[in-house]
């Protein structure tokens, strides 16, 4: 039960604006508060670390992920870096010289290439060295296979080329059968995540993505060296019975409801996101519909009336309004109270306007966002507007989401954007729709202290620092601190303390650099001796 003072450093703390230390005792918040102060509990504590100005501030959560498929890429399967076709062909050449059967990776955006031809699979399959291939785009609603692999799975029937909608579900379901176990990639995604400032993940699980066999290694292994794992499990169920089973076949608590990757609609990248009116640059597609009215009303009267969360995958405007009208006609059968105690979430909703969001809001609906999207696609020329004209300006209103009073949660989608807490930051502070920007302070409550309320966490000390709270926090390297806003009407930024608001990195210029990450007292990465290590 040992005592660790830190001291000589910033504590991002609603509790004490001012402190720069921080004690604590085992996996427990003892005190914060100034230096002076800390001097009383230096001979008390077991071990004394001088911060050397470094900052503590409340781990990330992170509210939406896959573990396993951002492990590949770190292990080397992620074609983002290709920027063109022929970038593609080498990055698959190179990934060829493994031992693997068949090669799985992702990542490529033809949207950023200046020439978006995608190469042929005749090249492809050269460059596999004539192994079957399944190569996802980066939103991982479309992918590149060859015929050796759909003849290899039975599935002769699929055209080989670029597969979407149930045609690329049919191929990763069949690939489960044939991919080697992922428990290394999830290991290997569990420590970048600590290495980040990350205590808690929540994964997004499915029967089409690694399947329940995963999902059941991954809350198996889960040790308190490692970020907390939570996930959501996105099967459909019709019958109330159904969903109690299904809910009571995970360990109780680590799965947090049935949904999250239930896909509605697909993506706008590959054009199967559901939209109101045809894609700018591809006249006559409004994207697919995944479910029916009739299977979202049944999911979510099934999921109320046990009072088990359900979840959502949704991106285009029309698939927005399909759902809300299953959430009508299950609110006819249960009543909209059980709706909202359900406390229901979607996924992305990246194009909501006003009229939507006070329907979500009616529903008590929690929205998980992510702003890297944006700066990923959006603004001038880029992918959205290519995909959607107009319509994307409006795109991704998060000041919109929060002002309506929406509960609103922030995340990267990883391996789709990096795992960068601080990124998230800048990104929902820097939104392409200048109105849709947010403070730094809302991009960082979206990623702590809202996202252990998204998740119904009972401890209302959960993602903060204050006495009492669990000892959940990560070290930082940073320069700058500041209380920043994203109007640029006003200055966007002050160093002065003195308004009672705790001080963010400024993140603008430079990202801060994660010294060491502790989750209930239990140390999951450490870099700390780097604060004594001398500089250039």
């Amino acid at each position: 039960m040992a005592t660790t003072l830190y001291r000589n450093g910033t504590i991002y703390s609603a509790a004490d604006p001012f402190a720069t230390a921080l004690l604590i005792d085992s996996d427990t918040v003892a005190w914060l508060g100034g230096e002076e102060a800390a001097e009383r509990y230096v001979e008390k504590a077991d071990e004394v670390i001088d911060l050397a100005g470094a900052l503590i501030t409340p781990a990330f959560v992170e509210s939406h992920t896959h573990l396993a498929a951002l492990g590949r890429n770190l292990g080397g399967a992620d074609l983002g870096a290709a920027s063109s076709g022929s970038q593609l062909l080498e990055l698959l050449s190179a990934r060829a010289k493994g031992a693997e059967s068949v090669i799985i990776a992702q990542g490529w955006d033809e949207t950023s290439w200046v020439d978006s031809s995608l190469p042929s699979e005749t090249d492809l399959s050269s460059a596999a060295g004539g192994r079957p291939y399944y190569l996802a785009r980066r939103d991982v609603h479309s992918a590149l296979v060859n015929r050796e692999l759909l003849d290899r799975l039975g599935l002769g029937s699929i055209a080989s080329g670029v597969v979407r909608g149930a045609e690329h579900d049919q191929v990763r379901q069949a690939l489960l059968a044939e991919g080697p176990g992922v428990e290394e990639f999830q290991r290997v995604a569990l420590e970048h995540y600590a290495a980040r400032g990350f205590a808690t993940v929540v994964e997004m699980a499915a029967p089409h993505l690694e399947g329940r066999e995963a999902l059941d290694q991954l809350l198996a292994a889960d040790q308190a060296d490692h970020p907390q794992v939570y996930a959501y499990w996105g099967e459909l169920v019709q019958e109330e019975t159904a969903a109690e089973q299904l809910i009571r076949s995970f360990p109780q608590g680590r799965v947090l409801g049935l949904g999250g990757d239930l896909c509605v609609d697909g993506s706008i990248g590959s054009r199967t996101a559901r939209l109101r009116e045809d894609y700018a640059d591809d006249a006559g597609n409004r994207g697919l519909a995944y479910l029916s009215i009739e299977e979202i009303t049944a999911h979510l009267v099934a999921c109320s009336s046990k009072g088990i969360q359900a979840a959502f995958h949704v991106i285009g405007d029309a698939a927005l309004d399909l759902l809300l009208e299953g959430f009508d006609a299950a609110a006819e059968q249960v009543g909209v109270a059980k709706l909202q105690a359900a406390r229901h979430r979607l996924e992305h909703a990246e194009m909501v306007d006003e009229a939507t969001r006070a329907r979500l809001l009616s529903y008590s609906i929690t929205v998980s966002m992510q702003p890297g999207f944006d700066a990923l696609w959006g603004g001038p020329e880029g992918m959205y507007e290519q995909r959607l004209g107009e319509r994307a300006a409006t795109m991704n209103n998060l000041s919109a989401m929060l002002s309506s009073g929406v509960p609103l949660v922030l995340g990267s989608d990883a391996p789709v954007t990096e795992v960068n807490g601080w990124a998230v930051v800048h990104a929902a502070m820097s939104m392409s729709n200048e109105s849709g920007r947010i403070s730094a302070r809302a991009g960082f409550m979206g990623q702590t202290r809202s996202t252990y309320r998204a998740m119904g966490e009972m401890n209302p000390f959960a993602g903060q620092l204050l006495i009492g709270a669990p000892a959940t926090f990560a070290i930082w390297s940073a320069s700058e601190l500041a209380i920043q806003t994203p109007d640029e009407r006003i200055s966007s930024w002050s160093t002065d303390a003195r308004a009672g608001t705790p001080m963010l990195p400024v993140v603008d210029q430079e990202i801060p650099t994660c010294l060491r990450t502790v989750r209930a007292g239990v140390l999951l990465f450490d870099q700390l001796d780097q604060l004594n290590e001398p500089t250039a």
